[in-house]
């Protein structure tokens, strides 16, 4: 059932509840053709334990449409079924927004005592001085594992790549020792950008540097939301530190640490406390040295770029 709702599925990025454009009498249907003789209210049933719920087929539009949006879905979908087939990493990255570090009311609500709530900061305006904290998240899809570099400064293209660097050497490498290939699924914008210069180079340095055949997907402008991350990890993260003030690195640190869910999801999150500068520029002679290959089917969103001659 789960591969036959997955290319649909759709949801809030900070909540675990998901929904289906599909009726239950359409996926009976399909499990059907799949010599599977399931009744549409046991899909009913079985699609509430996976914490779906069922809305009607009206799809929800999210920014402006872009041609062939649905068709880089298919494509995206097929793409990943290929590097799983051959047991080469497939991950999707993001990241998180900000949070602000110190005694500051965090959203949800935890137990405590009647009467005697956590107390907080009076305000939380933006302030300069505010120590905050950038988590950067890689979701490995096969494994089911998750990986988040907490930063100290800004989410730049630098710092985007530098967060799959060190999935790739604290995680990935031991999960994939044979594979010198990567899939790496990104939004269309913010640091890991279909259009940022930087994030091309800095793609390009890891690939030299792992020696890494580097494939990227980008979805399309406005459907950031589609992003499987967002529902298999910043979700849980989110559910695990609700209610709880973020009062130091270390506590969010634990906090992402021990993000587990029932279906085998675990996290492991790291400190960069290195600075990353904004506003970095890549010449036109930088990004010729760019070994880019453009996909047939929109090239602006699918690329895969390859280790450079060492000669």
């Amino acid at each position: 059932m789960q591969e036959i709702i997955e290319p649909e599925t759709r949801g809030d990025p900070e909540n675990p509840l998901r929904w289906t454009c599909k009726s239950v009498r359409n996926i009976s249907d399909a499990l059907k053709k799949e010599k599977l003789d399931v009744c549409h209210q046991t899909v009913a049933s079985i699609l509430h334990d996976l914490e779906y719920s069922l809305q009607g087929n009206k799809k929800t539009k999210e920014g402006a449409d872009k041609p062939d949006r649905n068709k880089q879905f298919l494509y995206i979908n097929k793409i990943a079924k290929k590097f799983l087939k051959h047991n080469d990493p497939v991950i999707s990255v993001d990241a998180k927004k900000k949070e602000l570090v110190g005694n500051y009311k965090n959203v949800g609500r935890e137990l405590s005592k009647k009467g005697k709530p956590v107390e907080v900061n009076g305000h939380d305006f933006p302030d300069k001085k505010v120590s905050k904290a950038v988590p950067y998240g890689v979701y490995d899809i096969a494994d089911n594992k998750g990986w988040v570099n907490v930063g100290i400064s800004s989410d730049t293209a630098e710092f985007a790549v530098e967060s799959i660097r060190q999935w790739w050497l604290k995680m990935g490498i031991k999960r994939y020792p044979d594979s010198n290939k990567l899939l790496i699924f990104a939004d269309a914008g913010g640091s890991n950008g279909y259009r940022s210069r930087l994030w091309k180079k800095e793609v390009q340095k890891l690939s030299n540097k792992e020696n890494l055949e580097i494939t990227v997907c980008h979805f399309p402008p406005g459907t950031s939301k589609w992003n499987k991350i967002e529902h298999r990890l910043f979700s849980f993260i989110s559910i695990n530190w609700r209610g709880k003030p973020l009062l130091s690195y270390e506590v969010i640190i634990n906090l992402i640490s021990s993000t587990k869910t029932k279906t085998g999801l675990s996290v492991k999150a790291r400190l960069d406390k290195k600075t990353y500068k904004k506003g970095i520029e890549v010449t036109k002679q930088e990004m010729e040295k760019i070994n880019l290959l453009k996909h047939s089917f929109h090239g602006e969103w699918n690329y895969t770029i390859k280790p450079n001659s060492k000669s």
